[in-house]
């Protein structure tokens, strides 16, 4: 500083002051009108200008401690077609609505889909959850696997034709595409890491057919090793009733799973899940995706007595964190 202030030109335009008490000139030269002799007013502008740099540097800050939640906040002013995550809390619903089961399904519905997808031997139904306003949907593997032809009907009863991009069998993911969408109503997809047991969540899909339909329960338990089959014939071999065959516990539920299996940390849930659930989401309090709905025991295969009919309680869903983490393989169109 002191360098550029003594090669400031204006200094050689005033002389040393004739009478020593007087205060050595400014190293500028005064705003014009100042009077003779007068020190030059501050200059507040300066000063002005350091509130907003500071404001802007705190609002950096921010942005970077909410991660996710900022990112979620851009897509929704911008229209952009990345994917709605969140790596905090998004209030998807009002915060006096928070756990309102009513007000959860309003806001999420319109980001659930119902699949049907045609098979060789038969058919499947399941559910999906959409990532993108352009169409790109998260769904199970087990319901698109084998699949000839996909189509897709969102909340508002609009169909559509989609496209397998990418699959992985070793988590049961599968992400396809909406052929010729545009501005869908996108999830949020929430944190798994921060999921409790006893927290209460909703599930929303279409079982039997039934799009849209609404459930709600808690979270009962927590990193489940749920194994599944990865066999494409095993899907096949369902016909459509979504009765996906897996294994908890020892046990094997809805069929055998086969030879050919892999097994995932899941969430289990009370929230009544039945077959056309995998796929859909499963929602924490505040509206936000936190699993990927996947397996749910089916009593009526079992047993045909009254008193094993409905849910039982046991249903899971894989963890979102474990979804996000898997997109960037499924976007690159890897299959297996």
């Amino acid at each position: 500083m002191t360098e550029s202030l003594g090669n400031d030109p204006q200094q050689d335009h005033y002389s040393a002051p004739v009478n020593p008490e007087w205060p050595p000139p400014p190293s500028y030269q005064p705003p014009m009108g100042t009077a003779a002799g007068m020190a030059p007013e501050p200059a507040p502008r300066r000063k002005r200008n350091r509130g907003p740099v500071t404001l802007l540097a705190a609002v950096a800050i921010v942005a970077a401690a909410v991660g996710g939640g900022t990112a979620y906040a851009f897509q929704e002013l911008t229209g952009k077609t990345t994917v709605a995550s969140s790596g905090t809390t998004t209030n998807v619903v009002p915060s006096s609505k928070r756990g309102d089961v009513a007000a959860i399904a309003a806001a999420v519905s319109p980001s659930v889909v119902e699949i049907n997808a045609t098979l060789s031997s038969g058919s499947s139904t399941g559910s999906g959850v959409i990532i993108t306003s352009n169409g790109e949907i998260v769904t199970n593997n087990h319901v698109i696997s084998g699949a000839q032809s996909i189509k897709v009907r969102t909340s508002d009863g609009k169909s559509y034709t989609a496209q397998v991009v990418g699959t992985d069998s070793s988590k049961d993911l599968a992400l396809i595409k909406l052929q010729g969408a545009s501005g869908l109503k996108t999830a949020s997809l929430g944190n798994s890491s921060g999921v409790q047991v006893g927290d209460t969540v909703v599930a929303i899909g279409s079982p039997e057919g039934l799009t849209g339909t609404v459930t709600s329960g808690i979270v009962s338990a927590l990193n489940r090793d749920v194994t599944v089959s990865t066999d494409e014939n095993q899907g096949q071999n369902q016909n459509g009733d979504g009765n996906w065959p897996f294994q908890f516990g020892g046990r094997q539920f809805n069929g055998d799973t086969g030879s050919s299996t892999t097994t995932y940390k899941a969430i289990q849930t009370d929230a009544s899940l039945n077959p056309g659930n995998s796929g859909g989401a499963l929602i924490d309090a505040s509206g936000n995706i936190i699993g990927i709905n996947s397996a749910m025991y089916s009593s009526s295969q079992q047993s045909s007595s009254s008193s094993d009919a409905g849910s039982i309680g046991l249903g899971f869903a894989i963890p979102i964190n474990t979804v996000k983490s898997d997109l960037a393989k499924l976007r690159s169109g890897a299959t297996g």
